[in-house]
């Protein structure tokens, strides 16, 4: 039957499987696990049947990885035919090992287990990874050589085979090819090793893929084709690893241009290089001109320092789009600082398109965890889905990193059983060797997320039940946070837009961090804090830089919680302050524009806390900006009491301890006097008992202190009310202010709406 290749899921890759369309599988007969030949222009390959993904179904599609579509020398979206195969199982299996392969002791278990069920011809090289997975995704596994097969031809390896390792080295026995290694001069990386890209992917193989196997398309249009594609994006999303895929999978010639190897101190030289450079491309053509960090290369002439990188420039932009004809080359640039390349190269027919290449999402994250998990012993108790969740900000070399660091950490683990002096390692300890849910855990702690690293911080574990009382606050940020990112259906289909930005205004101590904090928890979001007076610099532009980048990095990083503490020391009403150089009406001008300005906020949610909304700047807090004015109070009755219940939920209380009389007692209180004053009664009831026992005996006896009332009674001496009435008032009437405020705006909407 004739089927469309197309790429196989990561997950799957390297396994020598082929996803057959459930319907052509019913109509050939096929079923899961028996074997199929694959054959395409002048190669032919032997794949495991494995069940058609869903969506496939009635598409006539084999998903087949980078390795097996090598062999049938196909590409994607190319027809194949797809027979059945007949494949006998391996009575006896003779492995050739690499000369310098440091393993001693009975290996035919671990080969067996990782080459069970595939199917193997004498001469055949295959890689594996023999438990170090961590090796596997860079190139660096095992490559061992079928030296002979009982009976010859094509046979699958199942349990019952015998191993047997030859006398002779791999380097010695002739015939076959490398199973997945790469052709021609391109970099051995396949689409399959490629995580979370799967929409720039598809950009860029229309825009390089398309026009070097069927220019005649183009033709037909009578359409130049494009001739050059931007990738930008953070560090470490993947923009290089998609050039050397798209370069493997169409068996291009790949040229690599790093910006300052073709730097040179002789007047001349530099452009000369270039030009060698696309003149080899053209002779070699169809070809790929790689350039990374195409900024260094072609920063903006006019920013320019040298003569060198202005005449660099101009080269660039007569090659690329000159009198002279490029043919069949494409030039791949990649940037993260794409507004420091000049613009004449970012116009059609130079870089005719700019992908963006972002940070992944959690499906993304989870592909990526997947791709570098391919060939590591994980342990069963290991959760992808987890480390998707729990890696907001991560980019792909970040995810990478993590499964580098958590083999690293098993490696630690059985670092003792053997002695580094030893050239060989004993077969069985590799066996041994696995990656548990625990060397994840600890690798977690030790990285940064590449996207957020200089405004990184941790999302908070506080949840809304360490948050006691504030019931009514606490449903106002739900609905204004977190409904929008959970049901964003529900606001689309009302014709809605998510609030801006929050401001939680009242007396010190009432929990407005707390609350921002728990909000960020529950929201799972990224989570960037600011501190006000931090933002402020001695340099002019430098303040309002800090500002554009704390919103630039939450947008790339979206959905994102941008947490300003303190925001009166930065947001002050503008007119003000004559003593500081115009430095804070630059910053409130700023965040004004990046609140509601000209680029749209998507998934990005400010909240601000300050105990001095009067100070705050009047423009800030209308509407489209810092929609919502909520007000923490001072806790009333009930509150305290669940405030109370929180502080003392894993103390050892005694039983004469009266939640609701100390409730009662403490108007005037906020959360953070009752923390301390719950604080204050512990160490009483701490410091009797040390009183009262030998240094000895604390160890036995240290089960029965008891928090007592008389603890508390001595606390509520020590430990006083924060807020007066006259503050409460103030606060009250600023409530008040703010009510009116809207009520006059929304009136004056209505009155404009009649007219």
């Amino acid at each position: 039957m004739k089927l469309i290749v197309k790429p196989l899921k990561q997950k799957d890759a390297g396994r020598q499987l082929a996803a057959i369309d459930k319907q052509a599988t019913e109509e050939m007969g096929l079923e899961a696990g028996d074997f199929v030949r694959i054959e395409g222009r002048e190669g032919t390959a032997l794949a495991r049947v494995w069940p058609g993904y869903p969506e496939d179904r009635g598409t006539g599609v084999v998903r087949i990885d980078g390795r097996l579509r090598q062999q049938a020398d196909v590409g994607i979206d190319d027809r194949v035919e797809v027979t059945k195969a007949d494949v006998q199982p391996a009575r006896k299996v003779t492995i050739a090992l690499p000369q310098r392969l440091g393993i001693r002791g009975n290996i035919d278990t671990l080969i067996r287990r990782e080459l069970g069920g595939q199917p193997v011809t004498s001469g055949q090289t295959v890689k594996l990874p023999f438990g170090f997975g961590f090796m596997a995704g860079g190139g660096q596994s095992i490559p061992l050589k079928i030296a002979s097969t009982d009976p010859s031809g094509t046979v699958v390896i199942n349990q019952d085979t015998t191993v047997e390792i030859s006398k002779k080295p791999a380097e010695q026995i002739r015939g076959g090819e490398a199973a997945g290694g790469a052709g021609g001069e391109g970099p051995s990386v396949t689409y399959e090793d490629i995580g979370g890209l799967e929409n720039e992917l598809e950009q860029v193989r229309e825009m390089i893929e398309l026009p070097m196997r069927h220019p005649e398309l183009f033709k037909r249009l009578g359409i130049e084709p494009p001739k050059g594609v931007l990738l930008h994006g953070p560090p470490g999303t993947g923009k290089t690893l998609i050039a050397k895929a798209v370069a493997n999978e169409i068996d291009a010639h790949f040229h690599t241009i790093s910006g300052p190897e073709i730097m040179s101190k002789y007047y001349g030289e530099s452009e000369e290089q270039l030009r060698e450079v696309f003149e080899e491309a053209e002779e070699n053509a169809p070809a790929i001109i790689f350039m990374d960090e195409l900024d260094s290369i072609a920063a903006k002439r006019e920013e320019a320092g040298g003569d060198v990188e202005r005449r660099v420039v101009a080269q660039l932009l007569s090659l690329m789009d000159g009198l002279e004809e490029r043919g069949q080359v494409v030039v791949i640039g990649a940037t993260n600082r794409v507004d420091a390349i000049d613009p004449a190269l970012r116009r059609g027919g130079r870089f005719d398109r700019e992908i963006e290449v972002g940070v992944p999402d959690r499906e993304g994250r989870k592909e990526i965890l997947q791709v570098h998990t391919r060939g590591m012993p994980l342990a069963e108790s290991v959760s992808l889905d987890e480390y998707a969740d729990n890696t907001h900000g991560f980019v792909g070399a970040d995810l990478e990193t993590l499964t580098k660091e958590s083999a690293m950490n098993a490696l630690r683990r059985i670092r003792p059983q053997f002695d580094l002096d030893d050239e060989e390692i004993d077969a069985e300890i590799l066996e041994s060797l696995e990656v548990t849910d625990d060397d994840m855990k600890d690798a977690l702690k030790g990285i940064e997320p590449s996207a957020l690293r200089e405004v990184f911080v941790e999302v908070p574990d506080v949840t809304w039940e360490d948050v006691g009382g504030l019931e009514g606050t606490k449903e106002r940020l739900r609905e204004t946070i977190q409904w929008p990112l959970e049901y964003p259906e529900v606001f689309q289909q009302m014709d809605m837009q998510a609030a801006k930005g929050v401001l939680l205004y009242g007396p010190p101590g009432t929990g407005k961090t707390l609350l921002a904090k728990a909000v960020a928890n529950e929201s799972e979001s990224n989570f960037i804090s600011v501190k006000g007076p931090e933002l402020l610099n001695k340099f002019v532009g430098e303040s309002e830089k800090g500002v554009r980048e704390i919103f630039s990095k939450a947008r790339q990083n979206a959905p994102t919680v941008i947490f300003f503490d303190e925001i009166d020391a930065i947001a002050t009403e503008r007119g003000r302050n004559s003593g500081d150089s115009g430095v804070s009406e630059r910053v409130v001008s700023q965040l004004l524009t990046e609140l509601d300005g000209l680029e749209a906020l998507e998934d990005v949610v400010v909240i601000a806390t300050t105990n001095r909304p009067d100070l705050i700047d009047s423009a800030l807090l209308r509407p489209g900006r810092l929609d919502r004015h909520v007000h923490v109070p001072v806790p009333d009755e009930e509150a305290r009491r669940a405030i109370f219940q929180v502080h003392t939920e894993s103390k050892p209380l005694a039983d004469d301890v009266d939640l609701d009389s100390l409730a009662r007692r403490t108007d005037g209180y906020v959360g953070a006097d009752i923390e301390a004053l719950c604080r204050e009664a512990s160490m009483a009831a701490s410091r009797e008992f040390v009183n009262s026992v030998s240094k000895e005996e604390i160890g036995e006896s240290v089960g029965n202190v008891r928090v007592t009332m008389a603890h508390f009674e001595d606390a509520l001496d020590e430990v006083g009310p924060s807020v007066n009435d006259r503050t409460r008032e103030r606060y009250d009437e600023i409530e008040e202010q703010f009510k009116r405020s809207d009520f006059r705006q929304q009136e004056a909407e209505v009155s404009r709406t009649f007219q």
